[in-house]
């Protein structure tokens, strides 16, 4: 009867071990449960977003500087391209930035840029402004190349040679993050190129290939060969080595450029260094 009755007493304790460890459980479970749906509740402002729609202009230059409608925001010069947005937080989401807002009422509406500065809109009430944006078609990418061929004859030795480039522009899509006056971040689309390089002994094809801006992703930083263009390949001189080509990838309409020296060696092989950045 002793050992009995300690067996109902272990079990008892057991029964209220688990049933307390139940009962923690679906705590847990329940305040996961408040909380996410808390954060989805608070995760964006329609309130704020309703107040955004319209055209909005700088107070001190009156300047046009976007129209938000519905969850886009617009922008008056046709080569920036259409920004989804989203206000959480007392922030406004644009792409990759988050700009705090310091005042929102339905007539203004003050951000901090990028840099620091408040940038102060007013809403415009002028019917008129909507043709900064109804007359603009959809945005097209930039082509900043067209169909360059170059060729040449270089003697080395008693051996005659014959190089061949073409810079053909394509349809892959390069996106470039650029700011403002305003300091607002705004995206641009530009066309890359396919640079093909062609080289001859007399007859013989000693190479032949199509260079892609991936293909530099030793030399180059991913980050910025991901907003890069491949520009040109241009023909240095022959040496021992072989022939060297300088191959240039630059950010668009920016100073910012890599220079890629390419060497075909005399059997074919290709190589490649960096120059200078």
């Amino acid at each position: 009867m002793k050992k009995y009755g300690k067996r109902m007493r272990l079990t008892g304790i057991l029964m209220t071990v688990a049933l307390q460890l139940s009962c923690s459980l679906a705590f847990l479970s329940s305040c996961k449960r408040q909380s996410g749906e808390a954060h989805v509740t608070s995760a964006e402002s329609k309130q704020a977003k309703a107040m955004l729609q319209g055209i909005w202009i700088d107070q001190e230059t009156e300047e046009i500087l976007f129209r938000a409608k519905g969850d886009t925001i617009y922008y008056p010069d046709s080569v920036n391209q259409p920004t989804h947005f989203r206000i959480v937080n007392d922030s406004l989401l644009l792409a990759h930035s988050s700009y705090p807002i310091v005042k929102q009422a339905s007539h203004l509406f003050w951000f901090k840029n990028q840099n620091g500065d408040v940038v102060k809109l007013v809403k415009s009430d002028d019917p008129n402004d909507i043709f900064s944006f109804e007359q603009q078609s959809a945005p097209s990418p930039i082509v900043t190349n067209q169909l360059v061929k170059t060729d040449s004859i270089v003697m080395y030795g008693e051996q005659r040679y014959h190089w061949y480039i073409a810079i053909n522009p394509t349809k892959y899509k390069v996106v470039k993050t650029s700011y403002s006056n305003d300091g607002v971040e705004v995206e641009n689309d530009y066309y890359d190129n396919i640079i093909h390089l062609s080289l001859f002994r007399g007859a013989e094809k000693m190479f032949s290939s199509d260079l892609r801006k991936q293909m530099f992703n030793k030399q180059v930083p991913s980050q910025f060969l991901e907003q890069a263009l491949l520009g040109d390949l241009q023909y240095d001189q022959v040496d021992s080595q072989g022939f060297h080509f300088t191959a240039t990838l630059c950010i668009p309409d920016g100073g910012s450029c890599y220079l890629i020296e390419i060497i075909i060696d005399f059997t074919g092989q290709m190589s490649m260094k960096l120059l200078v950045n």
